[in-house]
């Protein structure tokens, strides 16, 4: 183990892309609410603003969530994981987090015969 694992220092391990995985979680239910990924930009964004802000691979740039809809993510923790190659952000959300408007962007199980909705939380299902 080395000072990145044990210690205090802040020292994200980026991809090859310059990129970690962040996932979100809902601070008072505890609801995996979407993953994404981030740049060092995005973290220091994320960091300052306490509103969550991802690097948009399709977009090719930072994107804040929310920017459009108006679902920001409010960050109320962030951590990050032993080696530093992923960041956990505790979040409360301000509607929808999925593009999709679910709740969550995991709103589907998968099953050996494919996917189940999970709820109701499948946009468009009756």
């Amino acid at each position: 183990m080395d000072d990145r694992e044990t210690g205090l220092t802040l020292a994200p391990r980026y991809d090859a892309a310059g990129l970690i995985t962040a996932v979100a979680t809902d601070a008072a239910t505890g609801e995996v609410l979407m993953l994404a990924h981030m740049n060092a930009e995005a973290l220091a964004a994320t960091v300052a603003s306490r509103e969550a802000t991802f690097w948009s691979r399709s977009r090719g740039r930072l994107w804040k969530k929310g920017e459009s809809s108006g679902h920001v993510l409010r960050v109320c923790d962030i951590r990050i994981d032993c080696d530093q190659d992923a960041v956990w952000l505790i979040v409360e959300p301000a509607g929808p987090a999925c593009h999709t408007g679910a709740r969550s962007c995991f709103y589907r199980r998968v099953t050996a015969e494919g996917l189940e909705a999970v709820g109701d939380e499948v946009p468009g299902a009756a």
